[in-house]
């Protein structure tokens, strides 16, 4: 496909400014930091502003701001505009490494609908407002809808035929790169609440126990089938560099790829993966955490080289259960939690992602004040740590983008007086 005069014109400038970012000796200094945290030393502690959400970035950089035409090259304009506005707005400890990611073409992959069960939701009129999912599991018979042997295809001339388009587009200036799956994020008892719903499921766990396992076992079962096809497929990629841990962090290591790689064929156990079990709130007893949670994802984590354990959900009394994964780096938890007694309970074994409560940039007003005090006390509890900062769940700044700038300031100034 020919790149429009226009789009090129664009395009071009705009990756030179990404390459002019990735020469600049800050970032091996980043990467340096990065390494040290994930080797369990104590080091200044890096913070990362995780912006995902569309709603954000449409106060960032609205769509209409875009000036590419054809769609394939206003994908690539909002991706190095992003990179771009990332290094200079938020001034995190983000690696920008120049490379353009080219996906290999995996269909049947997705979480979502491999297990072939689907999903069915209940909006509002408002595009970033709540959802409810409609059950799909309703009888105790429905469990047969959960496959255990997804089939995945790859459809490697597609791969190919973007990947010479995007060297085309980038030549000389960015280089360009086949990228599969280099991290893999589980949940198994999520993935079954949204097809039964969450008040009944909470009850099942106490009348269908039984029931509730043999559902477990068979997205479980369907989860190991699917990573080990990507194995044998060949699309899985390193992790061991700039690939984002979901909820904190970022892979670079040297402790992958393990023994034996042949620099060729990525093998699980040569990548990052993380398992969380988000709707296991304070009512759910450790025992139970671990019955219907734990104990699966442990089967699915201990298939990689290094893991990562949690995100929204509060673990601060659950560290014991936690622990027992054997090839744990990473903990990460809820705002919410009591973070004296998390903090002591991760200890140094692992890296402890800290998230600050996301309101804090959006509140009708901005009190930067208050970032610094939450920040400082946070910096305080966890001295004894191995921490990082990760701002995440971010919907919207109030059309204010300058406090994601001021926080980042904010940020960096407290991460190098407790480093």
């Amino acid at each position: 496909m020919a790149v429009p005069v226009s789009d090129r014109e664009t395009l071009q400038p705009l990756a030179r400014r990404v390459a002019e970012i990735a020469g600049l000796p800050v970032q091996q200094r980043k990467r340096d930091l990065w390494l040290g945290v994930n080797r369990l030393r104590r080091v200044r502690p890096p913070f990362h502003v995780q912006a995902l959400d569309w709603n954000i970035w449409e106060e960032l950089i609205p769509q209409a701001s875009l000036t590419c035409s054809d769609p394939f090259c206003r994908g690539q304009e909002f991706e190095l505009r992003k990179r771009i506005y990332a290094f200079e707005e938020f001034g995190d400890d983000r690696v920008e490494d120049g490379v353009i990611g080219c996906p290999i073409a995996i269909a049947g992959d997705s979480w979502a609908t491999c297990f072939g069960v689907g999903r069915k939701v209940e909006r509002t009129q408002d595009a970033s407002g709540a959802y409810a999912f409609v059950p799909l599991i309703v009888e105790e018979r429905d469990l047969e809808k959960i496959q255990t042997a997804p089939v995945l295809t790859v459809d490697w001339a597609d791969t190919e035929r973007r990947f010479q388009q995007l060297c085309e587009l980038y030549a000389g200036i960015l280089p360009v790169e086949k990228c599969g799956r280099s991290f893999f994020w589980f949940y198994p008892m999520d993935q079954f609440i949204v097809w039964r719903g969450i008040e009944q499921t909470f009850v099942d766990l106490i009348e269908r126990p039984a029931w509730i396992h043999a559902c477990l076992e068979r997205i479980t079962q369907g989860y190991l089938r699917t990573i080990e096809q990507m194995e044998s497929l060949g699309v899985l990629s390193p992790s061991n560099g700039n690939t984002m841990l979901g909820s904190g962090g970022y892979g670079w290591t040297d402790e992958l790829p393990q023994a034996g790689f042949d620099g060729t064929h990525v093998r699980l156990g040569d990548l990052w993966a993380r398992a969380a079990t988000q709707i296991f709130t304070d009512g759910i007893s450790p025992a139970m955490h671990e019955e219907f949670a734990v104990r699966y994802e442990k089967r699915l984590l201990e298939r990689f080289g290094l893991s990562c354990y949690g995100c929204c959900e509060p673990l601060d009394a659950k560290m014991d259960i936690v622990r027992t994964i054997g090839n744990l780096r990473r903990v990460s938890m809820s705002p919410w939690v009591n973070l004296e007694r998390a903090s002591a309970a991760v200890g140094r074994g692992y890296v402890y992602t800290h998230k600050p409560n996301p309101s804090i940039v959006s509140m009708e007003h901005w009190h930067p004040d208050l970032a610094r005090s939450q920040l400082r006390e946070a910096f305080e509890k966890t001295r004894g740590n191995v921490v990082e900062v990760n701002l995440q769940d971010l919907h919207t700044v109030r059309h204010e983008p300058r406090r994601l700038t001021e926080w980042s300031r904010i940020a960096r100034e407290l991460a190098e007086e407790y480093a």
